[in-house]
């Protein structure tokens, strides 16, 4: 440990000589009260339907890679879901409501997307075989995956335009939640259609008609799993938010029927943004295209529909299938990280990242199934960031930003730093909050010596000090290969993070004195995890 550690500091220290800027900074933890709280699987991915001929901004990046077409028997692809013991997967995307389920009477023959001028989105519907339907709840009951099914929302309906109109037609729906029930399949809850909320993307419907239907589906779930010791849960509308369109969508459902509230994020604007990388990389930009959805998302279900947890359903940065070299590179995990981070501020319990396999914007590679950046990021933010939220105060820069947790499975906390300025390094001092006196926005008094405050000592804060009686905490550093935010690679504390031999790498820390400084280098992540910081919240 002494010559990685020592080896480790060499390396860190060459960017304080290197950078053109070196910015000292505090961050104060309050780590008495959680702010808020996620799920403990708040990371979740998404399997889409779109066919392999479909082609966006000249992209035709959707081969094999949807529900119907991914190669399931993949062994890389089962390990990444692994990782995660318990990884979420959302199944849906703007196809969706035009799947038919082949069981019982669908009324239509079983035939796969084809083209079509006048169709939806420009195809004609699709067809879920019952033998894919098995082969998909094998695949992720072998994986350990959590499952939310999304259904299809416009069957038996008409459309004038863009509008949807008449009555929901439930029965091909409520026969595939039949078979599922009698294959024994464990879906953890059930969607209502794809992005139909407000204006729609491709089709839309009114918020009291898609009431009317929510209701009768939730009737249809409740007689289905009446016998059942499970019950899954309703979730909608999973579309863009409009405050009207949510406002009326919970006063006439009523209370109960939505379990859980879900929504649509591309704060990064359209594929083509020749702009994006500046996007990511500055701060204004991910707060101002953002907290004001949060803010109100949150509102909108405190006043409406208390009784309901918030989930981003979808979220891919850069809509239309994400950015070549730059939605499944390095740089792409400042906004990725940084979503996680302001979400789960807002009571935001589960965030679903488009997309697990195909697009530009998938974790992983969806010819190999290797991991892209993002991959490893969620990962990271998986095993080390718990569910209690953190309040933070800090005199840093906003290119700095920072974000705190309760520690996953352990006391203490965790933080996530993101730098996101091209110049300046960062040597941090972490402050415990009941140790401080925060004076305006640049100005920390600390009240006494100990930053981290004082626990009573015990077995288990004994086992977080070295042999050399030091306390230490674990870092874990991602930085690009070779210095290019552009690049496919994450560096983890020096170890480019690549497949071997068809396995993972592991993600090792590098152990640090508590009573050093941080030190994050331009353009570089790092997750902070302090076992021995006194949180009463996190106990």
């Amino acid at each position: 440990m002494g010559f990685s550690l020592t080896l480790f500091l060499i390396l860190v220290s060459l960017p304080v000589i290197l950078a053109q800027e070196l910015n000292f900074a505090k961050i104060v933890v309050d780590g008495t009260t959680e702010i808020a709280e996620t799920d403990d699987t708040y990371i979740c991915a998404t399997i889409d339907w779109w066919p392999s001929d479909y082609c966006r901004y000249g992209f035709c990046t959707w081969q094999n890679a949807s529900a119907i077409t991914m190669d399931l028997s993949n062994p890389l692809l089962a390990k990444t879901i692994q990782a995660f013991k318990h990884l979420r997967i959302r199944v849906g995307g703007s196809p969706e409501d035009q799947v038919i389920y082949d069981v019982g009477n669908p009324g239509k023959p079983c035939h796969p997307f084809q083209r079509k001028g006048n169709g939806l989105f420009g195809y004609t519907t699709g067809c879920l075989s019952m033998s894919r339907w098995d082969e998909l709840n094998q695949f992720f009951s072998k994986t350990g995956a959590i499952v939310t099914f999304g259904l299809n929302a416009l069957n038996g309906r008409h459309n004038q335009g863009i509008l949807w109109l008449g009555d929901w037609d439930p029965s091909n729906a409520e026969a595939l939640i039949k078979y599922t029930i009698s294959k024994g399949y464990h879906i953890d809850s059930w969607e209502f259609g794809n992005e139909l909320s407000g204006s729609g993307i491709g089709a839309r419907v009114e918020a009291a008609q898609y009431a009317k239907d929510l209701i009768i589906l939730k009737k249809i779930m409740n007689e289905l799993y009446w016998k059942s010791s499970f019950k899954p849960k309703l979730v909608a509308p999973g579309g863009f938010y409009d405050k009207n369109w949510f406002n009326r969508l919970f006063q006439d459902s009523g209370s109960g029927v939505v379990n859980i509230v879900t929504y649509h994020i591309y704060n990064l604007g359209p594929a083509n943004d020749h702009n994006l990388v500046n996007k990511i990389l500055d701060p204004s930009h991910l707060s101002n295209s953002v907290l004001g959805t949060f803010t109100d998302v949150e509102q909108t279900v405190q006043e409406h529909g208390p009784w309901a947890s918030i989930w981003v359903g979808e979220s891919g940065g850069a809509f239309g299938g994400g950015a070549p070299n730059v939605s499944d590179r390095f740089v792409n995990s400042f906004w990725y990280l940084d979503q996680l981070g302001m979400a789960a501020k807002y009571n935001t319990k589960v965030y679903c990242r488009q997309s697990l396999v195909g697009g530009n914007y998938a974790i992983l590679n969806r010819t190999t199934f290797e991991p892209n950046p993002d991959y490893y990021s969620a990962l990271l933010w998986h095993r080390l960031m718990g569910t209690g939220v953190l309040e933070v105060d800090t005199d840093a820069s906003p290119e700095l930003r920072i974000y705190a947790h309760c520690s996953k499975g352990r006391g203490g906390v965790t933080l996530l730093l993101l730098n996101l300025s091209k110049q300046s390094e960062f040597i941090i001092t972490v402050y415990n909050r009941v140790n401080v006196n925060m004076q305006g926005k640049n100005g920390i008094l600390l009240k006494r010596s100990s930053k981290f405050g004082h626990k009573q000592k015990n077995s288990r804060d004994e086992k977080k000090k070295g042999s050399d009686g030091l306390s230490y905490r674990e870092e874990y550093h991602l930085t690009p290969k070779d210095g290019d935010i552009q690049s496919q690679t994450s560096v983890l504390n020096g170890n480019p993070l690549n497949v071997t031999d068809g396995e993972l790498p592991i993600l090792h820390p590098v152990l640090n004195d508590d009573n050093s400084p941080i030190y994050i280098s331009p353009l570089s992540i790092a997750f902070i995890v302090i076992p021995n910081f006194e949180a009463p919240a996190c106990a």
